[in-house]
């Protein structure tokens, strides 16, 4: 399996998940390392694009494509399980939980999880604490220029 993640040039080798840790997300609490791929490009650039402001776009981004071997576990969320506010923004604690119980029970290595930005795309969670972790290999870093559309209006 072939993941991306989009990401400013200082972290592309970092997979620690450390971002996650710092911060939080949809899908962690503070102080639960979760590394946070998508399935495909445009989909890890939606992720990035909904928290960055659009006046300026930034130049310092690469798109880092991971390669996940077949032998790595997973676990798939049922998107009808999830809880009614998944999608809300602000993040709620129900899906945090969802992620810590996840990392902290370290059954598999991935969880797939559905999008709250794309409908019917998914990204993957990965427990950089799980043994399975080290299987994952950094196939291709390259930088990622924004289209400018992205900021310029059209009338």
């Amino acid at each position: 399996m072939e993941l991306f993640r989009l990401c400013r040039h200082a972290y592309t080798h970092d997979l620690s998940g450390r971002g996650a840790v710092i911060y939080g997300a949809r899908w962690n609490s503070k102080g639960t390392d979760l590394l946070y791929t998508a399935q495909n490009r445009s989909l890890a650039m939606a992720e990035v694009v909904v928290h960055l402001s659009l006046t300026a776009l930034p130049t310092d981004y690469h798109m880092v494509q991971l390669f996940i071997p077949d032998s790595v576990s997973y676990e798939i969320t049922d998107p009808a399980t999830l809880p009614a506010d998944w999608a809300e923004f602000p993040h709620p604690s129900s899906t945090k939980k969802i992620g810590d119980t996840f990392v902290q029970e370290a059954k598999h290595c991935m969880l797939k999880v559905p999008s709250a930005i794309t409908p019917g795309d998914f990204n993957f969670l990965l427990n950089s604490a799980h043994p399975d972790f080290n299987q994952l290999q950094i196939l291709e870093v390259l930088p990622f220029p924004f289209n400018q559309r992205l900021v310029c209006r059209h009338d």
